[in-house]
């Protein structure tokens, strides 16, 4: 059930994070034209992901030859078996049999780039090229609890979990896939805004994405927080249903990123744009909607996620059934691979996703998280990508902030004033981070 990740506990976080302080192309492909001085310095790269839908991107560019397309010919997409293993690969790097970046949760660059999460604290730098997508993960429920149909709220879950806990002396437990990632981060918002305190009410367990069904089936969780099409699966196997979907927690919330050793971003800066330019097509190929059915059998295929295509399909084109009689055709709240500027990786979000961080204690209160972002976050790489493609004017941000964010409970994040956002949660575990 367990993630194969070594033990992450406050203590070796905090450790790491102080440890910080605070010309044969052209005839190939006719359409391209090399300028001077833009000879790709390699054409490989290893890229790892999960077996989730968020990482369509990757998929696509490598079946529709999108990094091919701009010269990148021997890139490997490589799965990875959890997020631990991603971590431990980006660590080795592909010199040493590892991989050079790819998929992968937003906080976990800044995590590697810290040594918060790494071997001996030992910082390995990683630059964030882009966000893969907005939305898209779910929050599901066992059926154990389905006269509840719980959702957003999840007060009247609190009084039935620690009901349970009490009835039976045995822990209930809530499913994330990493420690500090976004999964990790939805599903104590969540639990919190209903007055849970996910330290002391109930256990966080890691789990890797495409063992959450089998684990529930076995009474492993009570409730787990993952990409699809696991939340999907579940229900067509009448195992649980789904609570809610995580835009319905904070509208349009950044979720994955595409990332790469910052070694890599050095030594090969043409390549490197030459990736991001790939991803990016990638990503405008699959938000077309006369797409979406074409991305989820892409998507279903055994080299990729390896699921049922109908297990897919209906969440990627933005339908969704709940499980519970609730169902909404072309969801407001569905995946988002570039529109709403999907694919900008705003500082302002990685500046949340290190908040959170510190709220539950991975991460020092005293880190400089502006310095820190300016170090691993590379937008000024995707502003440059972007004008090679020609993206249109309205689809780049003016600003590298998106702005204030609201949520679902009424609290605010104003990049502006980040101690303010803190300082206005209940439940947090900063005692435990001093």
């Amino acid at each position: 059930m367990q993630d194969n990740t070594s033990p992450v506990t406050r203590r070796s976080v905090l450790r790491g994070a102080a440890a910080l302080g605070g010309a044969g192309l052209a005839g190939a492909f006719p359409g391209i034209v090399m300028a001077q001085g833009t000879a790709l310095e390699t054409k490989a790269a290893k890229l790892g992901f999960i077996a989730l839908t968020d990482a369509a991107p990757l998929f696509v560019a490598d079946e529709k030859g999108f990094f091919r397309k701009h010269g990148m010919t021997e890139v490997e997409v490589l799965k990875q078996s959890s997020w631990g293993t991603t971590r431990d690969n980006l660590v080795l790097g592909s010199k040493n049999n590892g991989i050079d970046g790819g998929h992968i949760l937003t906080p976990m660059p800044y995590l590697i780039t810290t040594g918060a999460v790494t071997p001996n604290n030992v910082p390995v730098p990683m630059n964030i090229l882009a966000r893969l997508n907005l939305g898209g993960q779910g929050i599901s429920v066992s059926d154990e609890y389905k006269d509840l149909k719980v959702g957003v709220d999840t007060r009247a879950f609190r009084k039935a979990l620690l009901d349970k806990r009490v009835r039976t002396g045995k822990p209930v437990n809530a499913a994330m896939t990493f420690p500090g990632g976004t999964h990790d981060l939805w599903i104590r918002y969540w639990m919190a805004a209903g007055g849970v305190d996910p330290n002391r009410d109930i256990n966080t367990i890691v789990v890797p994405p495409a063992q959450m069904v089998a684990n529930m089936k076995v009474g492993s969780m009570d409730t787990f927080c993952v990409c699809e099409p696991w939340n999907l699966q579940l229900i067509h196997q009448k195992i649980g249903y789904t609570a809610l979907t995580t835009s319905e927690l904070w509208m349009n919330h950044p979720e994955k990123a595409f990332a790469l050793r910052a070694d890599y971003v050095q030594a090969h800066p043409n390549a490197t744009k030459a990736l991001l330019k790939a991803v990016m097509e990638a990503q405008m190929w699959c938000e077309d909607p006369k797409n979406r059915a074409e991305v989820a059998e892409i998507c279903s295929r055994r080299r990729w996620i390896s699921a049922p295509v109908a297990d897919i399909v209906d969440r990627i084109q933005g339908n969704f059934d709940y499980g519970t009689g609730r169902v909404v055709q072309n969801s407001p709240y569905q995946m988002r691979y570039w529109k709403d500027h999907a694919s900008y990786p705003f500082r302002s979000h990685d500046l949340w996703f290190l908040t959170e961080n510190i709220r539950w204690g991975y991460l020092p209160p005293g880190l400089d998280t502006q310095s820190l972002i300016a170090k691993v976050n590379r937008e000024d790489l995707w502003r440059a990508a972007a004008k090679e493609l020609g993206v249109a004017a309205a689809d780049i941000p003016a600003s590298t902030s998106r702005g204030i964010e609201k949520f679902f409970d009424g609290k605010v994040f104003d990049p502006a004033n980040p101690k303010k956002y803190l300082d206005s949660l209940a439940i947090k575990a900063l005692k435990s981070a001093a």
